[in-house]
This record gives structure tokens, sequence and C-alpha cells, in this order.
């Protein structure tokens, strides 16, 4: 029996997710994962248990840098913002992911 489809971010995709997101302004994690499932309209959900190890994994290339900060609720919290490095990572990246797309795409069109 098919499984259902889950909103749980694809293999593969975070990457280029969080680096367009921090793009747009320095966010802590927590606020990442919200603009990620808020922008899909609720059809993408990031857990913790993906996000932060994707967080060090991304600051650790050098496509991200982070530094703390204070959040809107007076909390202490790592603020993430994009890198030039990161920059270049989120265009090739998003490149790549529409290549992918199309491609898809010619395949589901096919008849």
């Amino acid at each position: 029996m098919p499984q259902a489809p889950t909103p749980e971010v694809l293999q593969g995709t975070l990457d280029l997710l969080v680096l367009k997101t921090v793009a747009r302004e320095p966010m802590h994690g927590w606020g990442i994962a919200q603009r990620i499932q808020e922008r899909s309209d609720q059809a993408l959900v990031v857990g913790q248990g993906s996000l932060y190890p994707a967080l060090m994994r991304l600051e650790r290339r050098g496509w991200i840098a982070g530094a703390w900060g204070v959040t809107e609720n007076n909390r202490r919290a790592r603020y993430y913002r994009l890198t030039p490095l990161g920059a270049r990572q989120l265009t090739r990246e998003t490149e790549s992911w529409r290549r992918y797309a199309r491609a898809v795409e010619l395949i589901l069109g096919a008849t």
C-alpha cells in the first residue's frame, strides 16, 4: 500500500531552503524553520533534528556565518547570515534544482 506524502523536507533540499531563507535576512534556527513552513504554505516542515545539523554543516562549509544575538522575546539565540561563498552556492544550487524540476516535469507531462 502506498504511503501518504509527508510534509518533511526532501533530503538534499534543506541546504538550498536554508540558504535562500537566510539570504533575505539573518535569522535564528527556530525562525528559519518557521519561515520555511510559512513560505511553503505549511507544506514543508523542518524538524530540529534536521535543521541544526544542517546549520552546523553549512557553517562549517563557510556558506553561512553565525553570531549570538537576542531574539524579540529577549532570549539568546544564534543568528545565521549568508556569506559571499554561500551566495555563490545558493546560485549553483538554485540552478541545479530548477534543472531537476524541469526534468521531472518533462517526465510527468509525457503521455
